[in-house]
């Protein structure tokens, strides 16, 4: 049983940072894309990032581009999320994911293991 385990949230003023971590257990995700989504209070689920097995390849949704950086660490199993510049936008329960195929963030559906978040709240 895979399990992905968030941490690193919390109350953070406007222009601040945070950085959270996804640990996994159960199973080594070293071939895994991991992926980051964000779920804001009354909206849908939304891709923030996704990192390749190997760490060579990123994607980024527009709104955090240049503010946030992933990266991962495969030895340890667990993959980060470093926040700069937070805004009141950026208010949101943020999930960790796992997937055997690196598009697999474009569909909604398509992630295969998922965390059960951590939320940020960013105060303005």
């Amino acid at each position: 049983q895979v399990q992905l385990v968030e941490s690193g949230g919390g109350l953070v003023q406007a222009g601040g940072s945070l950085r959270l971590s996804c640990e996994a257990s159960g199973r080594w995700l070293t071939s895994y894309a991991m992926g980051w989504f964000r779920q804001a209070p009354g909206k849908e689920r939304e891709f923030v990032s996704v990192i390749s097995w190997s760490g060579g390849r990123t994607t980024y949704a527009e709104s955090v581009k240049g503010r946030f950086t992933v990266s991962r660490d495969n030895a340890k199993n667990a993959v980060y999320l470093q926040m700069n510049t937070l805004n009141g936008e950026d208010t949101a329960v943020y999930y960790c994911a796992a997937s055997r195929q690196y598009s697999a963030y474009l569909d909604r559906d398509g992630m295969d293991y998922w965390g059960k978040g951590t939320r940020v709240t960013v105060s303005s």
